[in-house]
C-alpha cells in the first residue's frame, strides 16, 4: 500500500534525523550529571578501554583480524579505531577517549567493556599497574573469540530487536488501518443517521402541518358552535329578562297593596295615639289636681308642655287628612310624643308623690319635735335628780363612769352605725362594677395607714397627703389605677369608716407589737383628725367599741348574762376555740391605749391651724382621773386590767402631762401611790418609769 511505504520514510527520516541518534544513559542522576549531558557532549570510549586492550593482548592478531572481515560492514569502522590505537602507545585510562562516529559504535564499546568485565573476572590476579608502561605491550589482537562471539550474540540480539521493532510497527500500522476503517465506517453509519434524522424531520414537519390544518378546521368548526351557543344563549337570556320583567310588575303590584295595607295600619296607630295623647293630657289640666299639694307654676308648666305634644301630634294627622298615608318619620314623631307625654305624667305623677311624702314628713317633723320638746323637759327633770344623786356618790368611788362621758361614748356609737348605715347600699352591692370600686376605695384608705411603721420618716408627708387627697374627694392612685371617692355617692362615708378602723386595727396589731409605733401612727391620725374631724370621731367609736378603757367604762355584768359574753363586752376576743387568753388580750388593751396616749398629745407639724391638737391633753387628764375615781373590776378575777392600761397610758404621755399640769400630776402620782395601788392591793411598778414617761 502507498501508505505502508510512506511510513517507513517517515521513520527512516527521523532515524537519519539529530534528534534520532541522541542516546539515553539512565544512570545520569546516580553520576551527578545534568539530564541532557548526553545530548550536549560528544560520544567518547570509556576510561576502561586501556584495560580491555590489554587484556585481549593474548589473543593473535590475525584471528581478530579474519573474524573482523567476516562480520558487517558496520562494526569495522570500530575495529580498525581500535588496531589503530594499539599500534601506539595506551593512553591513560583518566584520558579522554577518542571520539566514535558510527551510531551503532555504542554498542561495539558495550560489547568492549562486557569483555573486559569477562576478562577480569577469568583472571583477578592480573596487575592493572602494567597498563601505564608502553613498552613492555606486545602486539595484540583487537578481540578474541569469545569476544567476538559475544559481540556476534549482542548484534544478533540487535537485530532481533530491530526485527521486533518492525513487527510492532507493522502491528501499530494494522491496527492504525484498522482505526483508519473503523472510522471511516463509523462516519459512513454517522451519516447514514444523519440522513435519516434529515428524513425523520421532514416527515413530521409535514406531520405537524398537517396537525396544524387539522386543528385550525377543528377551530374554525369550534368557532361557529360557540357562535350558535351565544345565539341560543342570548335568546334564553331574552326569554328570562321578559320573565322577570313580568314578575317585577307583580311584585311591584304586590309591595303597593302592602303599603296600601302598611299605610292603613299606621294611620289606626296614629288615631290611636293621639287619643291616647288627648286622654294623658286631659290629666294635666290644672282643674283635675285641685286637692294635690303642687303648686300652680308647676301645673301650669306640665299643662303647657302637655298642649305642645299634643299640637305635634295633630299637625301630623292634618298631613294625612289630605289623603296621604302617614310616613314612618311621622310615626316616629308622634310615638316620641306619645313617650313624652308619659314620661311628662310620670315625672308629675313623682312630684305629686313627693310633695305628698314632704308633707307628711313635715307633719312627722311637727309631732317629733312635740315628742321631743316633752322628752327633753322629761330630761332635764331626771338630769336635775342625777346631779344631785352625783354630788352624793361623788364622795366615794364610783362603780361606772360619769353620765356625761357615757353619753358622750353613746353618742360616737351612734354617729358610727350611721355612718355604717349610710353606705349600707355600697357595701352589699351585687353587681361587679360596683363591688370592685368599692375593694379599690378599701385598699386606697387601708393601704397607706398599714406602710406607716416606726422608721417611717419622710414618708409619712407623703401617706398623710394621699389620705387627705381620698378624704378630699380628689382622684388617688391604688394599685396602678386611679380612685376617688367621687365615683360613688357613698364613697366618702365609705373610706372614712374603713380608714378610722384601720387606725384602731394598727394600734390593735402593729402598736402592741412594736410599741415605738405608736408616735408615727398618731402623728398622721392627728393630722386627718384636725382636716376631717368626722374620722376623729369615727376612731373614736372604733376605739371606744374594741377597747371599754379608752372610755374610761367596765359595763357591769347583768344577771343571767353569759361569763363569755360578758368577756366580749369587756373586749375580749371569743370564737370556737374559746376566750382569747390574758396576756393577749392586755397586750391588744395596751397597744391601743399606747396609741390613745399618742394621738392626745401630738400635733401634724405640717398643719397651717394655730391652737391645741383637736383631742388634746385635756381629754387624757380626764381619762387618768376617771380612771382613779372608778371602783376596781371585781366582776371577774382580773384586776389587773384597769392597772395595766393606767401603766401603759403613763409610759406615753406622762411626760406631757406633767410639762402640761406640773404640780397637780405629781399630786396625782402620789395618789397613786399611796392610795390607789393599797386599795387594790397591787404593788407599785418596781424600778424607775421608762425613758418613754419622760419623753418631752
Amino acid at each position: 500500500m502507498p501508505s505502508e511505504s510512506l511510513r517507513w520514510e517517515t521513520l527512516q527520516a527521523l532515524k537519519n534525523s539529530p534528534k534520532g541518534k541522541v542516546t539515553f544513559d539512565p544512570f545520569w542522576l546516580e553520576r551527578g550529571e545534568h539530564i541532557l549531558a548526553g545530548c550536549k557532549d560528544t560520544l567518547t570510549l570509556s576510561p576502561n578501554t586501556g584495560v580491555v586492550l590489554e587484556r585481549l593482548s593474548s589473543v593473535p592478531l590475525q584471528k581478530s583480524s579474519s573474524f573482523l572481515g567476516s562480520r558487517s560492514g558496520d562494526s569495522s569502522p570500530v575495529l580498525s579505531e581500535v588496531s589503530i590505537s594499539s599500534t601506539g602507545s595506551i593512553p591513560d585510562i583518566g584520558a579522554r577517549p577518542a571520539t566514535l562516529s558510527s551510531p551503532d559504535s555504542v554498542f561495539h564499546v558495550t560489547a568492549l567493556q562486557a569483555v573486559s568485565d569477562e576478562a577480569k573476572d577469568e583472571s583477578p590476579e592480573a596487575d592493572i599497574s602494567g597498563v601505564s608502561s608502553p613498552s613492555s605491550l606486545p602486539a595484540l589482537s583487537l578481540l578474541s573469540p569469545k569476544a567476538m562471539e559475544t559481540a556476534g550474540r549482542i548484534i544478533k540480539v540487535q537485530e532481533e530487536h530491530r526485527e521486533e521493532a518492525k513487527l510492532a510497527l507493522r502491528l501499530r500500522q494494522e491496527i492504525q488501518e484498522k482505526l483508519v476503517a473503523a472510522v471511516a465506517s463509523a462516519e459512513s453509519e454517522q451519516l447514514k443517521r444523519f440522513e435519516e434524522l434529515m428524513e425523520l424531520k421532514q416527515r413530521q414537519e409535514y406531520q405537524s402541518m398537517k396537525d396544524m390544518m387539522e386543528r385550525e378546521t377543528k377551530e374554525s368548526m369550534g368557532r361557529q358552535e360557540k357562535l350558535k351557543e351565544e345565539q341560543r344563549h342570548r335568546t334564553k337570556i331574552m326569554n328570562l329578562r321578559l320573565r322577570e320583567a313580568e314578575q317585577q310588575r307583580l311584585r311591584e303590584a304586590e309591595l303597593e297593596k302592602q303599603r296600601q295595607a302598611e299605610g292603613r295600619e299606621r294611620l289606626r296607630n296614629l288615631n290611636s295615639i293621639q287619643e291616647e295623647i288627648l286622654q294623658l293630657n286631659q290629666l294635666l289640666e290644672p282643674s283635675t289636681h285641685t286637692k294635690t299639694d303642687l303648686p300652680p307654676a308647676s301645673l301650669i308648666s306640665y299643662s303647657t308642655r302637655g298642649n305642645q305634644l299634643c299640637s305635634q301630634v295633630s299637625e301630623v294627622v292634618r298631613k294625612t287628612a289630605e289623603g296621604e298615608f302617614p310616613s314612618v318619620e311621622d310615626m316616629t314623631v308622634a310615638e316620641r310624643a306619645l313617650h313624652k307625654m308619659r314620661a311628662l305624667i310620670r315625672l308629675m305623677q313623682e312630684e305629686v308623690a313627693k310633695a305628698q311624702e314632704k308633707k307628711k314628713e313635715q307633719e312627722q317633723e311637727e309631732e317629733r319635735r312635740k315628742q321631743a320638746e316633752l322628752q327633753a323637759k322629761q330630761e332635764g327633770e331626771k338630769k336635775a335628780a342625777q346631779l344631785a344623786k352625783e354630788k352624793a356618790q361623788r364622795k366615794g368611788l364610783q362603780n361606772s363612769a360619769e353620765d356625761s362621758t357615757l353619753k358622750w361614748y353613746k353618742d360616737l356609737q351612734e354617729a358610727a352605725a350611721q355612718c355604717a348605715q349610710s353606705f349600707d347600699q355600697l357595701n352589699s352591692a351585687k353587681d361587679a362594677q360596683t363591688k370592685k370600686l368599692k375593694l379599690e376605695l378599701q385598699k386606697a384608705a387601708t393601704i397607706p395607714v398599714s406602710q406607716i411603721a416606726s422608721n417611717s420618716g419622710s414618708q409619712l408627708r407623703e401617706i398623710f397627703d394621699k389620705i387627705d387627697k381620698l378624704l378630699s374627694g380628689r382622684a388617688v392612685v391604688s394599685g396602678g389605677k386611679s380612685v376617688s371617692t367621687s365615683q360613688h355617692p357613698q364613697g366618702l362615708e365609705f373610706v372614712s369608716y374603713k380608714l378610722a378602723e384601720k387606725f384602731v386595727k394598727q394600734g390593735e396589731e402593729e402598736v402592741a407589737s412594736h410599741y415605738e409605733a405608736a408616735f408615727p401612727i398618731a402623728v398622721v391620725a392627728s393630722g386627718v383628725w384636725e382636716l376631717h374631724p368626722q374620722v376623729g370621731d369615727l376612731i373614736l367609736a372604733h376605739l371606744h367599741k374594741k377597747c371599754p378603757y379608752a372610755i374610761p367604762h367596765y359595763p357591769p355584768m347583768k344577771d343571767g348574762t353569759p361569763v363569755e359574753e360578758y368577756q366580749r363586752i369587756l373586749g375580749y376576743r371569743v370564737d370556737d376555740s374559746g376566750v382569747e387568753g390574758q396576756d393577749s388580750f392586755l397586750k391588744r388593751m395596751s397597744g391601743m391605749i399606747r396609741l390613745y396616749a399618742a394621738i392626745i398629745q401630738t400635733k401634724w407639724p405640717y398643719s397651717s391651724k394655730q391652737g391645741p391638737v383637736p383631742h388634746g391633753l385635756n381629754h387624757g387628764w380626764r381619762w387618768l382621773a376617771q380612771m382613779l375615781n372608778m371602783e376596781p373590776l371585781v366582776s371577774l378575777d382580773i384586776s389587773s386590767v384597769d392597772v395595766t392600761p393606767g401603766h401603759r397610758f403613763l409610759q406615753v404621755c406622762g411626760n406631757a402631762l406633767m410639762m402640761q399640769y406640773r404640780g397637780q400630776f405629781w399630786k396625782l402620782i402620789l395618789l397613786l401611790k399611796e392610795e390607789y395601788f393599797p386599795s387594790r392591793q397591787i404593788s407599785p411598778p418596781k424600778g424607775q418609769l421608762s425613758s418613754m414617761f419622760w419623753r418631752s
